[in-house]
């Protein structure tokens, strides 16, 4: 049977009741001696009794005046033995037998008290008379020492019972420790032993709730724990190898899509791409790529794979709320959707061609929802964590790569804008202002040729001719402003060839001069800064009347371009609007690139336009050429 008092509680039963075994042991044995010593105390009482009797009776018979002093010291003895005295100690073991015998002694002593007193008359008769008293004194003290005989006997019984309990004592504590202690010791050990050498199924009996029947029932889970945790290692060790394949494979899939989307450029082709990829990764029967942007109330089918081409017209543009795709909540969630429901599929398309589960995930960046990405499949399916997050992450990078093939084309409208703008500021500034002056010459030659003023008509044609020269000069130079090309990381070449091409329009004389050293600038900055040279040179050919141009580049951490001419100078306070549209597109393009135009003028003594740029510039918009748009 089981106990469930612990070891400290048995210990202290067993070692009580050996200290109570042991403690009335020694009450006993105490108080054997202790009336032994009392009655050995009145045994010498007694016995001094008959030498007092003998010297009494010596007194008497002699005539000696002291026996009055030995008849009281009799009576004293006969007093001490009769009430004791606890001090000594000293008391007569009394019971029936010496009660008996000291009654006789004290009837002789009444009896023959007054004889002790006087003077006999027959010495021979008191010597009688004292041998029959001292006979009695002497039963006294015979039962006394009966007594005192059944006392020594009973304390050499309290003795041996008190060795036999000791050695008792000593067996049962023996016991004791080998059941409690040692056998559950011996037991935990070879248990510990078993198990080091491999044998997990090995336990340990417990028969106790004590301490020991703890660390036992502790050792018995341990050794359990130990045996599972062993016994399943291995299919433990091969569940994770499989996982960790299976994250492998998905962070291999969010790769390869992920770089797919950074590497497409068309619509389509990434669209239809990461269709066929993700219906791949997730083992779909089709899927359906469904894009609303802002308009949330109609689904259009961006791209789709293995989607039957019935459903594809059926749904092309799908109202939102009356099928289980493109019904998307402000907050929804990627889910699993049983579409055999009529309540959430009331058109039940895709129930014909034997889907009855699909996967819903919304398209979003920063928190707008874009559309929608459906997951077809012939049975049911569950969503793992695992999976849950990887196609969510894939919708957020396919949103991200949408957006950003928007971004560039919204920018690359921006530079076809701004490209048309500034070819619209030059036909205006020179082509139309040609055009128009060539009309007014044109109604001035009819009105020549009506009048017959033969000298009209001519100024007429040699302005019409000077005209049409300024109209092809001013084609050419924005044929040489769009046809411009960066040559790579050298700005040099393609400053020197517009430099050439500017020397032939013109016939000025025209040098330059580059120094230093520092960083090759990026193409769309080179393209910027040439479209500043050539409009600098421009207005030099139109406005400056020079004879000489110079060119100075500083290469460094900062580039400066110089273009400066010995022309006739402006006030740059006076009104010159043809000049001032020049200077402002030269700023307009030197602000895309974070520069700064300074244009420095003296009447009669030229003009000086520097371009400065600033460490590591970058173009704010992608400007694109106009023959590349």
């Amino acid at each position: 049977m089981k106990t469930t008092a612990s070891l400290s509680a048995k210990l202290i039963r067993i070692g009580a009741a050996l200290l109570l075994t042991a403690l009335v042991s020694i009450g006993l044995t105490l108080w054997a001696t202790w009336k032994l010593g009392g009655g050995a105390a009145a045994l010498n009482e007694a016995g001094r009794m008959r030498m007092q009797v003998w010297r009494m009776t010596s007194a008497v018979q002699a005539g000696l005046p002291e026996r009055d002093e030995l008849v009281r010291q009799f009576e004293q003895s006969m007093q001490l033995l009769r009430a004791g005295d606890s001090t000594r100690p000293l008391f007569v073991p009394w019971d029936d037998e010496v009660r008996t015998r000291f009654r006789e002694v004290e009837l002789r002593w009444n009896a023959e008290r007054e004889d002790f007193l006087g003077t006999p008359d027959k010495p021979r008769s008191m010597i009688l008379t004292a041998n029959e008293f001292v006979e009695a004194i002497d039963g006294f003290v015979g039962s006394i020492e009966q007594q005192m005989a059944g006392l020594t006997t009973l304390l050499n019984l309290f003795q041996f019972l008190m060795m036999a309990l000791a050695i008792a004592g000593a067996v049962v504590m023996l016991y004791t420790g080998y059941l409690y202690v040692i056998s559950p010791l011996d037991q935990l050990r070879d248990g510990l032993r078993k198990l080091e050498g491999g044998h997990f199924s090995t336990r340990v009996e417990v028969a106790s709730n004590d301490e020991f029947g703890q660390v036992g029932a502790s050792f018995n889970r341990m050794a359990a724990t130990l045996e599972s945790l062993y016994g399943s290692l291995e299919a433990k060790v091969e569940a994770k190898t499989r996982r960790i394949a299976a994250q492998k494979e998905r962070l291999q899939a969010l790769y390869e899509v992920s770089a797919f989307l950074a590497q497409s450029n068309d619509l389509k082709i990434m669209s239809a791409g990461f269709c066929e990829r993700v219906r791949k990764l997730m083992k779909a029967d089709a899927i359906a790529l469904r894009w609303s942007g802002d308009d949330q109330s109609r689904y259009l089918i961006l791209a789709s794979d293995q989607f039957p081409m019935q459903l594809q017209e059926e749904e092309r543009c799908l109202r939102a709320g009356i099928c289980a795709c493109g019904n998307l909540g402000p907050e929804a969630r990627t889910r699993v959707i049983p579409i055999v429901s009529s309540e959430i599929a009331p058109l039940q398309h895709c129930t014909r061609v034997g889907f009855e589960n699909l996967i819903s995930v919304p398209i979003r960046l920063h928190q707008k929802l874009l559309g929608e990405i459906d997951l077809f499949f012939k049975r049911d399916i569950t969503l793992s964590v695992e999976e849950h997050e990887l196609i969510d992450t894939l919708a957020t990078h396919l949103a991200s790569a949408i957006e950003g093939l928007r971004a560039v084309a919204l920018e690359r409208e921006a530079a076809v804008s701004g490209e048309r703008a500034f070819l619209a500021r030059e036909l205006h500034d020179s082509i139309a202002q040609a055009l128009a002056f060539l009309k007014i010459q044109v109604q001035l030659l009819r009105a020549a040729v009506r009048r017959n003023d033969t000298e009209r008509a001519e100024r007429a044609l040699d302005e019409l001719d000077n005209g049409l020269k300024e109209s092809i000069a001013d084609v050419r130079e924005l044929l040489v402003h769009f046809r411009t090309r960066a040559s790579g990381d050298e700005i040099e070449t393609a400053v020197q060839e517009t430099l050439q091409k500017f020397q032939h329009q013109t016939g000025l004389k025209v040098g330059s001069r580059i120094a230093g050293d520092g960083l090759p600038l990026p193409p769309d900055v080179q393209i910027q800064v040439l479209h500043i040279l050539q409009e600098a040179l421009s207005n030099v050919r139109k406005h400056a009347n020079a004879s000489r141009v110079h060119v100075q580049v500083d290469k460094g951490l900062a580039w400066r371009f110089a273009v400066n001419d010995d022309g006739r100078g402006f006030d740059a306070d006076a009104e010159r609007t043809q000049l001032n549209v020049g200077i402002k597109i030269m700023r307009e393009r030197a602000e895309q690139i974070g520069a700064t135009v300074d244009v420095r003028s003296v009447p009669g003594e030229g003009t000086t336009v520097s371009l400065m740029l600033p460490p590591n510039p970058r173009s704010r918009t992608h400007t694109v050429e106009a023959g590349e748009a």
